[in-house]
């Protein structure tokens, strides 16, 4: 096997261990976020009744709830967060709001080729909706409509670059960058090419996104309560009822948007695993140490492997690195202890200064992680249950920024028994396949994930592992 840029041109440990010296676990995020912007809201108590209850108090269901108030304004909305709104995923990713609706072209073209242009155009709508409502609605969420650069860091992905060119020859939105002009672009001596789609992603601040998102739906009347954990769901002839510690809510229909939790429905325990990535944040950059990056179109950046990492600039001169390493524990859990990750910080924190050699000295002000609810498909499933009163989505495998919008129209759609063309859909009426009870789901994602690394070793050559699940619509994805 050969190795990795990130292993040819690794750092001294000295300049890693410097770097993490006084990193503070915490996500920065939670922590820039202003206190106007994160009130104290109450806790359920006692009986409730409205029109929708929403179960989860991230992206999924704070989207659910506004797009709800917007189409029907006399619509008593109620939303029910275990913890704090956007305290999970939802406030501790990279702020990729992307237009996929499919974890990207690839995967949707191979799941759903007959249908995957009507996806690509209703995820650039999803993603002009979004802008336009950040807009009109006034939410301060940082929103940019940079795009995201795709570099190649080793020779083999350099045909993939091609490809990519061939297949989008037609969109002028799709721009492909030699050496010369990507270095230009942004400085790093990794990179050996890339495509910039200048139109597909926009980047936000995530704890904004979700607390902006409540703001609004609380402007328009929904209600909100924090530290209410759901233990129960009971449905009727007429309606739903949601429990909780000390209070409960009964309305006409309930969405679930528990995302890498588990799901209130049996039939879904199965259809997720929780899996844990990790970011580092650096302290603001100087301005010298910016003009030696370059980066001035401040695009999002995700590069080519299948054990990816993805990095952007902050609004107050950082940057975020994160991802490679996508980790499994067995069970299923959701455990803060899975959290704490030095080894995995420290790969990260060489594969920053491999790409950025010219920032070593700079240090990393935050570091931290969270669990991604994957699913075979490698994107958002959705459903009903409890004869129609119920409408769920979860499965979003890292790309649920944007796609978590689509989602709760989707499922409004679905529960308001309206034909359109989002419920047509091949990917919303099927249900992917479910990952396999333990020890079989630990002994699959992890052999993946080694195939996935071997892979990244090899010139990219997949192995009969990857090969099969390939051709069974299954697999990891990192």
């Amino acid at each position: 096997m050969g190795t990795t840029v990130f292993e040819r041109q690794a750092p001294a440990p000295a300049v890693v261990d410097r770097s993490l010296s006084d990193t503070r676990s915490g996500v920065f995020w939670t922590e820039d976020l202003p206190d106007a912007l994160r009130p104290d809201r109450p806790v359920l108590r006692g009986a409730v009744e409205a029109d929708l209850v929403v179960v989860g108090g991230g992206y999924t269901g704070l989207w659910t709830a506004l797009l709800a108030t917007l189409r029907d304004p006399g619509r008593r909305v109620v939303v029910i967060e275990a913890n704090r709104v956007g305290w999970a995923a939802s406030g501790r990713n990279g702020g990729f709001c992307e237009a996929s609706l499919t974890h990207g072209h690839e995967n949707g073209a191979r799941r759903w080729p007959d249908e995957i242009e009507t996806l690509e155009r209703l995820g650039r709508e999803n993603l002009d909706e979004i802008e336009r409502t950040v807009s009109e609605l006034g939410l301060d969420v940082q929103f940019e409509r940079t795009g995201q650069l795709a570099p190649a860091v080793e020779p083999h992905q350099l045909a993939w670059l091609d490809d990519w060119r061939a297949e989008s020859a037609s969109d002028p939105d799709v721009v492909f960058l030699d050496q010369e002009a990507v270095r230009g672009s942004v400085a790093s001596p990794t990179y050996l090419g890339a495509i910039w789609e200048k139109g597909t992603c926009a980047l936000v601040h995530p704890a904004r996104l979700a607390a902006e998102l409540a703001r609004a739906a609380e402007e328009r009347g929904a209600r909100i309560f924090e530290r209410s954990r759901v233990s129960g769901l009971d449905t009727t002839a007429t309606g739903v009822t949601v429990h909780t510690a000390e209070g409960s809510v009964t309305a006409a229909h309930a969405v679930l948007a528990t995302n890498v939790f588990p799901s209130l429905l049996r039939r879904n325990r199965l259809m997720t695993v929780p899996v844990y990535d990790y970011v580092l944040m650096t302290e603001p950059l100087s301005a010298q140490q910016w003009e030696e990056v370059g980066w001035r179109d401040r695009q999002g950046i995700g590069d080519m492997a299948n054990q990816f990492h993805y990095y952007r600039p902050t609004q107050d001169g950082r940057i975020l690195f994160g991802g490679y390493d996508a980790i499994y524990h067995y069970g299923r859990r959701v455990d803060p202890r899975y959290e704490h990750r030095p080894d995995v910080w420290a790969k990260l924190a060489s594969h920053f200064f491999t790409t950025f050699p010219q920032l070593e000295g700079l240090r990393f002000s935050h570091q931290w992680a969270g669990a991604i609810d994957s699913s075979t498909q490698f994107t958002a499933f959705y459903g009903t249950a409890r004869a129609g009163r119920v409408a769920y989505a979860a499965g979003f495998t890292g790309l649920g920024v944007g796609s978590t919008r689509f989602a709760g129209n989707v499922m409004l759609d679905l529960l308001d028994g309206s034909e359109t063309e989002r419920t047509a859909l091949q990917m919303v009426r099927a249900r992917p396949l479910p990952f396999p009870p333990e020890p079989a789901a630990a002994i699959g994602i992890n052999a993946t994930r080694w195939s996935m690394d071997r892979a990244d070793h090899n010139e990219g050559k997949r192995n009969l592992l990857l090969k099969t699940l390939d051709a069974l619509g299954l697999g990891f994805d990192s």
